[in-house]
């Protein structure tokens, strides 16, 4: 199969958004006494609604919290954050790539159009894309397959045409049900985390020439 298209994750894989969020909720348990560790959040990396800090917290101290009070902290706390993250390495490199290859470029995500649109414009590369599917787009995120087959279909290519960039196991596993072939690029959270079996694992984007994973998975 000859690959017509690349499609990118966002958090973690093209801008780290998800070590700050995890930093800010760890400093909130911290403050209650307790602690927040990978094991337990993984369950929202990757997906939406996945993990609730907020019952969980609750459950652990048998407090009640504003909910609207705590969220406006751990935001307010995320995008500063998120404000000093650079793209992460790679990420320009692949879209020239797949620009000079002539394949379609597109990102799926289980965060909010918004968010996508929000960073992406800030790092100028939001109109490099074809298509930004978010988790108002679909009616099932990660780790189901819809965002990832509406992507492709905005597109105009074939599921099995596209190749996949993820970092995380849920986003693995959309790619994998959507039937297409997927590069795990993994981050410092999901570096901790099992894999569920992708098609080639590499440390960052930058690591090996677009065409280089393309033929590892049998795309070329």
């Amino acid at each position: 199969m000859q690959a017509a298209a690349v499609i990118f994750d966002f958090d973690g894989l093209i801008l780290d958004t998800e070590t700050p969020i995890l930093e800010a909720w760890q400093a909130v348990y911290a403050a209650h006494g307790c602690e927040l560790g990978i094991d337990v959040w993984q369950h929202a990396l990757g997906t939406a609604g996945g993990f609730d800090p907020f019952r969980d917290l609750a459950e652990r101290t048998g407090l009640t919290f504003d909910r609207e009070e705590l969220q406006k902290r751990v935001t307010d706390r995320n995008w500063a954050q998120c404000e000093q993250q650079p793209l992460l390495p790679g990420v320009v490199d692949v879209l020239d790539a797949a620009r000079g290859l002539g394949l379609k470029v597109a990102v799926a995500s289980s965060s909010s159009r918004a968010w996508l649109h929000r960073w992406l414009t800030k790092h100028g590369i939001l109109d490099r894309f074809h298509a930004v599917c978010g988790r108002d787009d679909v009616a099932r995120v990660k780790p189901e397959p819809d965002l990832f087959l509406l992507a492709a279909e905005r597109m105009g290519v074939a599921p099995a045409a596209c190749l996949v960039l993820e970092d995380s196991p849920n986003g693995i596993r959309a790619a994998q049900r959507a039937g297409m072939r997927c590069v795990a690029v993994p981050n410092a959270l999901t570096r901790q985390l099992t894999l569920p079996d992708p098609d080639l694992v590499v440390s960052s984007l930058a690591e090996r020439p677009l065409t280089d994973m393309l033929r590892a998975v049998g795309l070329t």
